[in-house]
C-alpha cells in the first residue's frame, strides 16, 4: 500500500492537473496529449492539420460534445479506480492490524540471558536460533476441554514440549534439538513479567521453568547450552489443533494398534486411538498424538513421535507451496497469530511471516530433528534424566559453531579442517588472554587471565599477555580474526592443543581482535583444562536423530496398549 493511496496525501491538488497522469482523452484516442489547453475538460484546442479552431462549427460542437462524454466516462472510471485503490489499501491496513491484534507477545528473557552471539559469517549472516514451546496450560475453557482437570485451572502451566530450531546461517541447513521434560537442570533467577513474583536460582526439571514466563525457559536453555536463542514461540492445546487444521494435516504410522488409555498403575493417557499403519491426522487427534507418552514407551518416544509430526508438516507445506502461494500464506497466517505466543521483538506479522521465509529455501534432506543425548539422573534414575556428559556439550559446541548435524557435512568440514596450513611457532604468536569467569553469574574468578597466561608461557608462548578488559564467556574459547583465516584457524588450533582443549573451543570471530583465549566459566580454577567424564566420539549417536526428507519411519508401540 503506496503513501500516495492515504487520503489528504497530495489528492486535491492533482485532480486540477489530472491531464498530467494521463487521465485526458488525447492519451487515450492517439497517444498524443492535448496541448495548448489549461488540462480542464471544458477547453480544447485547434485540431491538428484541419485549420479550424476550437469555436466554430456543428461538426465541431458535436465532436466536442462526443469528447465531453468520452471525459465523463474516463472521469468516472479514474474516480471508481481511486476509490477501489483506497479502499483496498484501508482493507488491507485493517486487515494487518487484526493479525497485530491477535498476537501475544513476552519478554524474549526473564533478565539472565548469559550466552553470546555467534559472530557473523563472511557474507554477513547469523544463524536462526528460536525456542520452540508446548506450555500444557489448562487456564481457559478451550483448553480444559482438550486435557485435564478442573483442579489444575489457575495452575502454573508447564513447559511439556521443548525444542531449539536452529537454521544456518547461510540458510542451508537446519536442526530441531527436543530436550525430554524430565531434565534435571541448572534453572537461573528469574522474575515473572505479567506477576512480578521473583523465583531464585534452583536446580529442577526444565519444564517447571515457565514459572518465569517463557523468557525464563529461554534462559535456561541458554545456561545449560551456551547458545544464543534469538526468539521464542509458544503454543497451548488449542493452538496446536488450529495449527494443525490450517496446515491441513501431517502423516504420521504406528507399527501396531495403540490405544493410550490409563492402566491400574499408570494414571493418565492422551487417549489417542489408531489402527497400524500410516494415517493423516489434523485437529485433535494431532493433539492427542502430539501429547502421547506412555504408548511410545516414555518421553524420549514422544519426542520421536513429535519430530516426525513436524517432518510431515514441513513437507506438506512444501507440497503446498505454502511459503509461495498467497492464499495459503494469508490461512496460515490467521491461524498462525491466533495460536502462537511470541517474544516481543518479532511480534509483528511482517517479522513473523520474515521469520517463516528463512525456513524456505532450506532442503529436506538439510533438516535434522533429534532428542538431546541423556543419561539416567542418579537421584531419580526412574523418573529423571540428565544430559548425557561430554556428548551432549558436544551437541551444544555443534550448535553454537553453526555446524551442521548432518552427518555428510559434518564428514566434509571434518575434512576441511584437517587440511590447513601449518601453525606458527608458539613464540611468534600473540595470544591475549580474558577472563571471562563471571558468564555463570558468580564473581569472576580473581587472577584468572594471568594464571592461563603463564600456562601458555610456560607452553613456549612467551609472546602471551592479559587483557584490562574482563569478558564473559560461559565455555573457555580460543578465536582468531576472519581476516587471518585458514592461516589464523590453525594457529587457534595450536594454542588449545597446547592447552589440552578439544578442537571445539576454536572459533571465528569478526575481523579487528588478533588470536584470544577466553577463559569460560568452565575452567574457573587448575592448571588443567577441565575434560567432560565422557568423549563419546558422536554426539548424535542415541538421540533418535532422523532427516527431515525420511518417510518411512513408524513409531513402536509399547506392549501394554497395543490394542483397539
Amino acid at each position: 500500500m503506496g503513501r500516495s493511496s492515504t487520503p489528504g496525501e497530495g489528492t486535491r491538488p492533482r485532480v486540477r492537473h489530472a491531464g498530467q497522469l494521463g487521465w485526458d482523452d488525447g492519451l487515450y484516442e492517439d497517444g498524443k496529449r492535448n496541448e495548448g489547453g489549461d488540462g480542464r475538460s471544458g477547453t480544447s484546442a485547434a485540431e491538428p492539420g484541419t485549420g479550424e479552431s476550437g469555436g466554430g462549427g456543428r461538426r465541431d460542437r458535436s465532436h466536442r460534445a462526443g469528447k465531453g462524454k468520452k471525459r465523463r466516462v474516463l472521469r468516472w472510471i479514474a474516480i471508481s479506480l481511486a476509490f477501489l485503490i483506497l479502499g483496498t489499501g484501508a482493507a488491507g491496513y485493517l486487515y494487518y492490524e487484526h493479525l497485530s491484534n491477535n498476537l501475544r507477545k513476552g519478554k524474549r528473557s526473564a533478565g539472565n540471558s548469559a550466552a553470546k552471539k555467534t559472530a557473523p559469517n563472511a557474507a554477513g549472516q547469523t544463524p536462526l536460533n528460536i525456542l520452540l514451546i508446548g506450555s500444557d496450560s489448562r487456564n481457559s475453557a478451550e483448553n480444559l476441554k482438550l486435557g485435564g482437570s478442573k483442579e489444575s485451572v489457575g495452575n502454573t502451566p508447564l513447559a511439556d514440549v521443548q525444542m531449539l530450531l536452529h537454521v544456518s546461517a547461510d540458510r542451508k541447513n537446519a536442526s530441531v534439538v527436543s530436550i525430554p521434560r524430565d531434565t534435571t537442570v541448572q534453572i537461573p533467577y528469574c522474575k515473572n513479567p505479567d506477576t512480578h513474583k521473583k523465583y531464585p536460582a534452583s536446580r529442577g526439571i526444565i519444564n517447571e521453568t515457565l514459572r518465569g514466563g517463557a523468557g525464563c525457559t529461554l534462559d535456561t536453555w541458554e545456561k545449560l547450552t551456551g547458545v544464543y536463542i534469538d526468539h521464542w514461540m509458544m503454543v497451548d492445546f488449542a493452538g496446536v489443533v488450529d495449527m494443525a487444521d490450517a496446515v491441513g494435516g501431517a502423516w504420521v504410522c504406528v507399527k501396531d494398534n495403540v490405544y493410550d488409555v490409563p492402566k491400574p498403575r499408570v494414571p493418565g493417557g492422551s487417549y489417542l486411538r489408531m489402527k497400524k499403519g500410516r494415517h493423516k491426522i489434523q485437529g485433535e487427534v494431532a493433539l492427542k498424538w502430539l501429547r502421547t507418552r506412555h504408548a511410545f514407551a516414555s518421553d524420549i518416544g514422544r519426542s520421536k513421535a513429535q519430530h516426525m509430526y513436524l517432518n510431515s508438516v514441513m513437507r506438506e507445506l512444501k507440497g503446498q507451496n505454502a511459503f509461495t502461494d498467497t492464499g495459503r500464506l494469508m490461512d496460515l497466517a490467521e491461524t498462525a497469530t491466533s495460536s502462537l505466543q511470541v517474544s516481543e521483538e518479532i511480534g509483528t506479522p511482517k517479522k513473523l511471516f520474515d521469520l517463516g521465509m528463512q525456513l524456505k529455501n532450506v532442503p529436506l534432506d538439510k533438516m535434522t530433528m533429534l532428542t538431546m543425548p541423556r543419561i539416567p539422573d542418579p537421584d531419580d534414575p526412574e523418573a529423571h534424566v540428565l544430559p548425557k556428559p561430554g556428548a551432549a556439550e558436544k551437541l551444544w559446541g555443534l550448535l553454537r559453531d553453526d555446524q551442521s548435524l548432518n552427518p555428510k557435512d559434518r564428514a566434509k568440514a571434518k575434512k576441511k579442517t584437517e587440511t590447513g596450513p601449518k601453525a606458527g611457532a608458539p613464540a611468534s604468536l600473540g595470544v591475549t588472554v580474558v577472563n571471562g569467569t563471571s558468564a555463570d553469574g558468580q564473581a569472576a574468578a580473581e587472577g584468572r587471565a594471568g594464571a592461563v597466561r603463564d600456562l601458555l608461557k610456560a607452553k613456549g608462548f612467551t609472546e602471551a599477555d592479559t587483557s584490562a578488559d574482563p569478558g564473559t564467556a560461559l565455555t573457555t574459547e580460543v578465536s582468531y580474526p576472519r581476516s587471518a583465516g585458514a592461516q589464523g584457524k590453525s594457529d587457534a588450533l595450536s594454542i588449545a592443543k597446547a592447552l589440552g582443549m578439544p578442537t571445539s573451543v576454536v572459533k571465528e570471530t569478526p575481523d579487528g581482535a588478533g588470536l584470544t583465549l577466553t577463559v569460560g566459566s568452565d575452567w574457573r580454577t587448575g592448571s588443567t583444562f577441565p575434560k567432560p567424564a565422557v568423549d563419546d566420539s558422536d554426539p548424535l549417536e542415541g538421540t533418535e536423530a532422523v532427516n527431515s526428507a525420511k518417510t518411512d519411519d513408524c513409531m513402536d508401540i509399547y506392549w501394554p496398549y497395543r490394542q483397539m
